[in-house]
């Protein structure tokens, strides 16, 4: 009887033991940050894996560090030029893992840091970067509007928040401003058009008198050659007749050669009375 009493003491002890280890244990994930609350009290902070803690006495809040997205609807905003406009945006963030115990003494959690901080933020700094552009340049700068929205943010967050991004997903300006937008639009890209092809005929046209210079210059350069050989061979002409003629005064009878090279031998057929009978000198 003793022997059973105790059997059953030891079971029960072992049990208890299990119990209390399957409640007092407790495990954090990857990408989380665990508080610990000791009587509602902060005592510390733990990191992903399993822990233990004293049943009854002691409480883990568990935080996100991951990488989230907030999604803003119907954002209502005036440009500059006092056009409204629904806007529809989303922020990525994270919370640093190193500040999960600020958070939780600061605002309860993420949910209360989110609503009481960033989601207010969100609001105020994107409507005052959006009413400094005007209508047309939001839509057509768009990159450079989310860029400022995003700045802005960043420096007007002052909690333990990291604002990865803003994506700025749509501009709703209404049907009637719209219109007039897509029509100014088309206006400028048919004016654009029009000065590219004014650009493009002035190329043309700087292109063809330049080639009509060129043109010109060759044909004169052409005519000035020609004229220069011309002038060349009547120097070269007149030079080889002066030659000539000084060679037959300094040798009058290489006339009488020159004509007994150049005769065939026949008398002429045909005489002028009067007229003289050509012969050669043989002497």
């Amino acid at each position: 009887m003793r022997i059973s009493i105790k059997l059953i003491a030891i079971s029960g002890a072992a049990v208890l033991a299990l119990l209390l280890a399957v409640v007092s244990a407790y495990t954090v994930d990857e990408g989380q940050r665990g508080v610990i609350l000791r009587n509602g009290a902060l005592s510390g902070q733990a990191g992903p894996g399993m822990h233990f803690k004293i049943p009854v006495i002691d409480a883990v809040e568990k935080i996100s560090t991951r990488t989230k997205s907030r999604t803003y609807n119907q954002v209502l905003a005036y440009s500059r030029d006092q056009q409204p406009a629904a806007l529809e945006l989303s922020v990525t963030y994270r919370l640093p893992a190193d500040k999960v115990v600020e958070i939780y003494t600061q605002f309860g959690g993420e949910e209360g840091l989110v609503t009481r901080v960033l989601d207010r933020r969100v609001l105020d700094e994107v409507k005052n970067v959006f009413g400094q552009f005007n209508a047309v340049t939001a839509i057509q700068d768009r990159a450079r509007l989310v860029m400022e929205m995003t700045d802005s943010l960043r420096g007007a967050v002052d909690a333990p928040i990291i604002i990865l991004s803003l994506q700025l997903e749509n501009i709703d300006f209404s049907d009637i401003y719209e219109q007039s937008i897509e029509q100014r639009m088309l206006a400028e890209v048919e004016v654009q058009k029009v000065r590219q092809n004014a650009v493009r005929e002035e190329e043309t046209a700087k292109i063809t008198v330049t080639k009509a210079k060129a043109d010109a210059e060759a044909q004169l350069a052409m005519a000035r050659a020609t004229a220069e050989a011309a002038r060349l061979l009547g120097e070269a002409e007149a030079s080889a007749i002066r030659a000539k003629g000084a060679a037959l005064r300094a040798n009058p009878s290489l006339v009488a050669l020159i004509s007994a090279e150049r005769w065939d031998g026949k008398l002429p057929t045909t005489m002028v009375p009067g007229g003289a009978m050509p012969f050669v000198n043989v002497k």
